[in-house]
């Protein structure tokens, strides 16, 4: 039985009844409000094309639109990438940024993202730049540059008080992944491993890389692991490294995704935050452990 999704960013909804109301007349279907004006549900819409219409009575207006299906719809696998997903900075990038070639570094990241790049040869040529970097400059961009991105906790910690295992996978750095998957709560966390000599960076990273394929073999592992079908599972990300787990995961996310990553992912959040991981998955306001 499909349900169709409308939800709105908590910090600045957009999202109200009349929307709402619009969105039913036009494809039909029963109204369930999940977090009153930013989330709501849509059963059984009648329409065949529910999820353009829906857009197309939203407009300009910041609300997501997914059409979902009910059977199996809370998952009991998330994998998550970290950076511009689970935290709202590149890693990377502020560690370039502790050199003065933050620009330099970001344009190499923004295009690897993009899917422009071969991932591992533009990993490889960002960390050389970072040749010499100190662990205490590191831990204070850790400390005082990364923040974590509105919905994280709450989307991990409801997801594990009803019985999910949640992995952070990242073509990042286990300096970062480890510290904030603990912050957030995941039950592990796999990135890349920065290598020192003493206590300043060597410019290289432990091979092998964690990549695109490292993530989508983690994703297809745990649900091996578990008996369960991938269908089971859900993922998300931001970034063309993140296509093939989005591509084989029952809810593939594409969470403020750059262009070709959003436009090839089964679900795309534009204006949404990461509690609307669990909108999708029908948990309402009530359900969430915030």
């Amino acid at each position: 039985m499909p349900v169709l999704c409308l939800i709105a960013n908590p910090a600045d909804s957009e999202l109200d009844p009349a929307l709402a109301a619009a969105v039913v007349k036009q494809i039909g279907g029963e109204l369930n409000w999940l977090n009153h004006a930013i989330a709501c549900e849509i059963i059984e819409p009648k329409s065949t094309d529910a999820l353009a219409l829906a857009r197309e009575v939203i407009g300009n207006r910041k609300v997501d639109a997914a059409l979902v299906e009910t059977e199996g719809r809370r998952k009991p696998i998330l994998v998550a990438d970290m950076d511009s997903t689970m935290i709202e900075q590149e890693c990377i990038d502020e560690l370039a940024a502790a050199l003065g070639i933050k620009q330099q570094v970001a344009e190499i990241t923004d295009r690897a993202m993009r899917g422009e790049l071969d991932f591992a040869q533009a990993l490889d040529t960002r960390v050389a730049l970072l040749k010499g970097l100190e662990r205490k400059v590191i831990e204070e961009v850790r400390r005082e540059q990364i923040t974590l991105a509105p919905g994280g906790r709450a989307l991990i910690q409801t997801m594990k008080a009803y019985g999910a295992y949640t992995s952070l996978v990242s073509g990042g750095f286990t300096f970062f992944a480890d510290y904030f998957a603990k912050r957030i709560g995941f039950d592990e966390a796999i990135a890349n491993v920065l290598l020192f000599d003493g206590d300043a960076l060597t410019g290289t990273v432990q091979k092998p890389i964690v990549d695109k394929s490292t993530k989508r073999e983690r994703l297809t592992a745990l649900a091996a692991e578990r008996n369960l079908p991938l269908s089971a599972t859900i993922a998300v990300g931001d970034g063309a490294n993140d296509l093939d787990m989005i591509r084989v995961a029952g809810f593939g996310v594409a969470l403020h995704a750059k262009p070709a990553v959003a436009a090839e992912a089964g679900i795309r959040i534009d204006h949404g935050d990461l509690t609307a991981l669990l909108y999708l998955q029908g948990y309402s306001e009530e359900d969430i452990v915030r």
